[in-house]
């Protein structure tokens, strides 16, 4: 089983890389942009329908206001961008927000800003597929109508992706980013062209619709909210910023430097097409809606159930480009499939945050290695498993899903530039040179007004979103926090029980006697070994012990021992109930009690066979003694093998697979001449 398994395992992830592989894992700038940064990037293109499908409540007049919200997503993405520019400088381990939260204000806020964080990573994965999902549902009927099934296999695709490495799948992820982000480039330069230097009327497909306002002649306190809301839900375009900040050990040195340029290019792009998306929807006219159905009316008359709106970006794109065309055709399958591989972010960054988590005991250990291809495997099985359910429970819904988005990275925010300016004040109380002061107050500065921004829009997301979606990213964070909780109690609890202590105690204390019982059912080979061995341990005292399930067999038993003259006495417990393992318990927990100084060392023998049904056959009752005993203090638990002649066919078979390589496993080609570096006198 194990060699059939390694065959396809070498096929889909490749073969194994020592650890001191890892140096050629770290990614060059060119690499860590689509890999870190491909969400922020991707989300240009749901970020501004996003917006318009929140001021098309207030009717086709609020959309004069997109501009002004589009410039407060923009400062809000330079702050944010110059904050975690200071991040990755101070703490390049790779804790980001959480080591910064932790460090600065205490265990509570970094776990919160964890679970904030781990949150924010499986519904990237939710709402990047599920939104690649209907932008190519649009083109392939099939893929709308097995929505649900074709984002779980796009997610199954990634996973294998991210589990061959994180350099490899940075090259696979490079080459769409970068075409899509040049698409939207060209469509923004080649659109402006048109329209200034031109003259030419560009023209959405939907420019001719009007928009049924859900809640017409919105003004005063109203109007403002409609506005946060608006604000809130262009904020999409910010996650996954702080990536980078948890992905610096991935980078090639200088790590903080490379790291801070990232983030700096990545800023610069994402507000660049952002801007310009919008400017472009303003131009063109594009019109969107909720409920298209209803609020899209096109000559009087609603548009009907079989409309299916198109997304912004793809609207733009034909009224520049024109429907059909090879631009326009390039950009759908750029968008569609950067979309996807958007989710890339989250699989870089929940795995590495949950191996530091894991480091600091506040998830299972298993989180904490890397596996064969030196990537955090059993992290990116989980986030894959998690975003899976998370699609399947919202019917792979982007709009439903995206409602639970962006709560968890701006409480991350928040947190992360608050501890940013306790890290900063803190150095400033023992700095006394005047140039490093200088750029402590100046850094401390930036982090606070980005602490005061991320928390107003934090409360603007609450307030706004809690009813649509976000008290279940509420509720995430709340349990991620308990779970992670109270694993870091039960392991507290182990370490502290099992620490060596400083002085003498009862571990230490050599037991007064050994008593040794070794259980006996018939006499055959394996018994006569347990015997051999407990006789050479030499313990103070030594007998066999045996149940009477079946008196038949106990008589026979008996006669058979007293024939071969076994100097073990043979003790016999009666079972009216014809178990086994009570009987022994309570016999051996009696010893313990009539002398709780000694050990008692319980020897039991087992077969080994070579196939796993043989062991259905076998040894089950020596596995029931052996799960009860765990738990008798006192005792200890030796099982002597006795190997089957299908035990020596399961050997074999061990040996020919450690010869045998699977394909992919080695490299192939010539093999490297080794030279000499001896020495000769």
């Amino acid at each position: 089983m194990s060699k059939l398994t390694d065959v396809p395992k070498r096929i889909l992830i490749g073969r194994a890389l020592r650890s001191d592989r890892l140096g050629e894992t770290l990614l060059p700038k060119r690499v860590a942009l689509p890999v870190f940064a491909s969400d922020p990037l991707s989300s240009v293109a749901y970020a501004p329908g996003e917006v318009l499908l929140v001021l098309s409540i207030a009717g086709l007049s609020a959309y004069h206001f997109s501009p002004w919200i589009a410039v407060a997503v923009v400062v809000l993405m330079f702050t944010v961008v110059a904050s975690y520019r200071q991040n990755v400088r101070e703490y390049p381990s790779g804790g980001g927000d959480y080591e910064v939260a932790t460090t600065n204000l205490g265990p509570r806020a970094g776990l919160t800003v964890a679970s904030a964080l781990l949150v924010d990573y499986v519904l990237t994965v939710a709402v990047s597929i599920s939104a690649g999902i209907e932008n190519l549902g649009s083109a392939i009927p099939f893929v709308v109508e097995n929505k649900v099934a074709c984002a779980i296999g796009v997610i199954v695709l990634l996973t294998l992706m991210n589990l061959r490495g994180v350099r490899e799948s940075g090259t696979l992820f490079a080459i769409p980013t970068y075409v899509f982000v040049a698409g939207v480039f060209t469509m923004i330069v080649w659109g402006a062209f048109r329209a200034v230097v031109l003259g030419d009327e560009m023209r959405a497909p939907t420019a001719d619709f009007e928009i049924k306002p859900e809640h017409p002649g919105l003004a005063g306190f109203a109007l403002v909210f409609l506005l946060l809301r608006a604000f809130s839900s262009g904020c999409a375009a910010l996650t996954g910023v702080e990536a980078i900040s948890n992905g610096v050990p991935a980078f090639r040195k200088p790590k903080s430097r490379n790291a801070a340029t990232t983030l700096a290019m990545m800023g610069l792009l994402a507000v660049s097409m952002f801007c310009g998306i919008i400017a472009l929807a303003a131009a063109t006219r594009v019109r969107m809606a909720e409920n298209p159905a209803v609020d899209l009316i096109h000559d009087g008359v609603p548009l009907g159930p079989d409309y299916v709106q198109d997304p912004v970006i793809s609207q733009v794109a034909e009224a520049v480009f024109g429907h059909g065309s090879l631009l326009f055709m390039i950009l759908a399958a750029a968008t569609a499939l950067v979309l996807f591989l958007a989710a890339n972010t989250a699989y870089n960054g929940f795995p590495l945050l949950g191996s530091i988590l894991a480091q600091d005991r506040y998830l299972p250990r298993q989180l904490h290695t890397r596996g064969d291809r030196l990537a955090f495997s059993n992290g990116i099985v989980l986030l894959a498993s998690a975003a899976g359910l998370l699609v399947w429970i919202y019917g792979a819904d982007s709009t439903r899903l995206i409602q639970l988005y962006i709560v968890g990275v701006f409480v991350s925010f928040t947190l992360s530039q608050t501890g940013m300016v306790r890290h900063w004040n803190r150095l400033l109380a023992t700095e006394r040179e005047q140039a490093k002061r200088r750029h402590m107050i100046r850094s401390r500065a930036i982090n606070a007004f980005g602490a005061f921004f991320t928390g107003l829009v934090l409360v603007v997301v609450l307030v706004t979103k809690f009813s649509h979606g976000a008290w279940v990213a509420l509720l995430g964070m709340c349990i991620f926090y308990a779970t992670m909780t109270a694993i870091r109690r039960h392991y507290d609890r182990v370490a502290e029980e099992i620490a060596a202590p400083e002085i003498p105690s009862d571990d230490m204390v050599r037991p007064s006697r050994v008593h040794s019982v070794v259980l006996v059912s018939k006499i055959h080979r394996p018994t006569l070994r347990a015997l051999a061995y407990a006789k050479l341990m030499r313990s103070d005292t030594l007998e066999a012990l045996s149940v009477n399930v079946d008196p038949a067999e106990t008589r026979a038993l008996q006669a058979e021992w007293e024939r071969r003259g076994i100097d073990v006495p043979l003790k016999v417990l009666d079972s009216p109930y014809r178990e086994v393992t009570r009987p022994v318990i309570e016999y051996v927990k009696g010893l313990r009690r009539e002398s709780p100084r000694d050990v008692v060392s319980v020897i039991i023998p087992e077969y080994v066979v070579g196939h796993w049904y043989e062991h259905l056959l076998h040894n089950q009752s020596a596995l029931r003694l052996k799960g009860r005993l765990l738990f008798t203090p006192g005792v200890m638990v030796t099982s002597v093998p006795y190997q089957l002649q299908s035990s020596e066919v399961a050997k074999r078979r061990v040996r020919r697979r450690q010869e045998w390589a699977a394909p992919g496993s080695v490299r192939r080609g010539p093999a490297e001449r080794v030279k000499d570096t001896s020495t000769h006198t």
